[in-house]
């Protein structure tokens, strides 16, 4: 497998395209926190995760098939995001009026307490 077939085989596997990025072939469309990567070096091919501007490297392979099979298999491997984890947030989302206006009332009110005394 080289790095295009990786590409479009992970997406078939509904892999987020957020989790990874393939030199020349796939770059992250938003930049997460954390994401592995598949590189070219020298005289191997790196597959590392990339994490809060910091590379580690996790594996340097001699081919470029072995390092696709080896993200392949890391990355087919992961949990699945969860369905629900929108859910707290549409629920922040469709409070926010009623949020903001307890956060004003506790602002006014603490501010009305320290300017008493």
């Amino acid at each position: 497998m080289d790095r295009a077939e990786l590409v479009a085989r992970l997406r078939q596997a509904g892999v987020p395209e957020a989790f990874y990025e393939i030199a020349g072939v796939h770059d992250v469309p938003v930049q997460p926190d954390a994401y592995y990567f598949l590189r070219q070096e020298a005289d191997a091919w790196t597959v590392g995760l990339r994490q809060r501007s910091q590379d580690s490297v996790i594996r340097r392979c001699d081919t470029e098939a072995e390092a696709c099979a080896y993200l392949y298999d890391t990355l087919t491997r992961l949990p699945a995001p969860s369905a629900t984890a929108a859910e707290p947030l549409e629920g922040l989302l469709s409070d926010a009026e009623e949020i903001q206006r307890q956060a004003w009332e506790d602002f006014r009110r603490g501010t009305g307490a320290a300017g008493e005394g």
